[in-house]
């Protein structure tokens, strides 16, 4: 089993922007997280997530950048998000069931980070999920492969 650690929950109540970290968030069946602007309930995505090590990528290329700056809801260390297959299930926390649906993504129009180096990780290694199971995850709740397809 793949295993890692939820190292930011983050919310924002508007598309286009940055995510703020917050202590935990509440997850809703077929929806995503409680609040979040990218919630919607039959959508494929409707929670990201994106690796530790891929924000440690840029900043490698020298830009400033935490959890929830590529519009994030899960910042996730110990396992390389993107090359989990569409299909796959993680569970997070106590009761969260997570089905990935998409690895990467086109960056909006107008994307900050794009802007100012010239690349962005969320293209290739941005995961997208829909929530199976809803629940609460706190900042470090584990995170772990249930199912691999």
């Amino acid at each position: 089993m793949t295993k890692g650690t939820v190292v930011a929950v983050c919310h924002s109540d508007q598309k286009g922007t940055r995510k703020a970290p917050i202590p935990s968030g509440v997850f809703i069946e077929d929806c995503g997280m409680s609040g979040d602007a990218h919630a919607e309930t039959g959508i494929l995505r409707q929670v990201s997530l994106l690796a530790e090590g891929s924000i440690e990528k840029m900043k490698k290329l020298g830009i400033e950048v935490g959890p929830g700056d590529f519009a994030e809801n899960l910042t996730v260390s110990g396992m390389e998000l993107h090359r989990l297959p569409p299909g796959t299930k993680l569970q997070a926390g106590a009761a969260v069931i997570l089905e990935i649906t998409q690895i990467g993504k086109a960056c909006h129009k107008g994307c900050a980070i794009f802007e100012q180096v010239g690349t962005c990780i969320m293209p290739k290694e941005g995961v997208f999920a829909r929530v199976v199971t809803g629940g609460l995850i706190n900042t470090g709740d584990a995170i772990e492969v249930i199912q691999e397809d």
